[in-house]
């Protein structure tokens, strides 16, 4: 576990800053993200877009000359400037109130909400938490709780792969999606989010740069095949869904999208064939 470091409140002053976005949910977009994603998508009526198409809109946009090394914006204005340069997604929440749908344009209004620092295992962490409301024309579509972490980079010879230690024994489960992790998946993705991280497509930059042990597949891409599995087996969509990373999946091997049984009712996770657990999801009514 991270313990915290007694400081005074770091980028205090970036508490509460909001800034504000717009973007359609184009056809285009929808037939995208069901391309990359089907057969593992909960059903939907007709004009429904797909849910977790919210992690598409709207993304951080730059030109060419102002990425920075990573593949990432050099200087996000909409984030604070924390000193440790690695960005993964940590968890977070969403709330649905509405679908969104096919032609829908939607406002987001971001907040960051909280900035922290702490002490791990493998060094200096920031965690960086921000709310996002998503509004169509017919009001408050979703609400979202997103934490970022930023990690120090990697040391030479160092690595951020898996260990023996941390498998574990297959947990019990009810229901199972086996999702093939190809290059060409996580590559449409970043397509049609425009997320240029080198670590989910460049094979030499994420292993010798950053000490993976493979392509990294997307926290979202994790987070929309549980809020999918949560919507199909509970035959809606979850009120209230939220997820935590717990370890790195790997691009080329197979990711197992998997529902609890009846003892771990709305408990929903994706793991590593060794029983390794990527990521861990929970629905529940609001």
């Amino acid at each position: 576990m991270a313990a915290a470091v007694e400081s005074e409140k770091p980028f205090a002053e970036w508490i509460g800053r909001t800034t504000e976005a717009e973007d359609v949910v184009a056809p285009r977009l929808v037939a995208s993200f069901r391309a990359t994603f089907e057969p593992f998508l909960a059903p939907t009526t007709t004009d429904e877009a797909p849910l977790g198409i919210h992690w598409c809109l709207s993304p951080a946009i730059a030109p060419q000359s102002a990425l920075g090394p990573d593949g990432h914006p050099a200087k996000n204005r909409d984030v604070p400037p924390v000193p440790q340069p690695r960005r993964m997604w940590a968890g977070g929440s969403v709330e649905i109130f509405d679908p969104l749908r096919v032609g829908d344009r939607v406002k987001r209004v971001t907040t960051i909400a909280n900035i922290t620092r702490k002490q791990g295992r493998s060094g200096e962490l920031w965690f960086v938490a921000v709310d996002h409301v998503y509004s169509t024309g017919r009001g408050v579509a979703l609400r979202e709780r997103h934490d970022m972490v930023y990690r120090e980079a990697a040391k030479p010879g160092t690595s951020t792969g898996p260990t023996a230690a941390d498998d574990a024994a297959a947990r019990p489960h009810s229901r199972t999606w086996t999702v093939e992790t190809p290059p060409t998946f996580l590559f449409r993705y970043s397509a049609i989010t425009f997320n240029g991280h080198r670590i989910h497509y460049d094979y030499p930059y994420a292993t010798e740069v950053e000490g993976y042990a493979g392509l990294v597949v997307h926290g979202p891409i994790q987070a929309t095949l549980l809020l999918n599995l949560a919507a199909s087996e509970e035959g809606r969509a979850p009120e209230r869904f939220s997820y935590r990373g717990l370890s790195p999946a790997f691009g080329g091997d197979p990711l197992l999208v998997c529902a609890g049984t009846n003892g771990e009712a709305g408990v929903y996770w994706t793991q590593h064939v060794s029983g390794r657990v990527h990521m861990e999801g929970r629905s529940s009514l609001r």
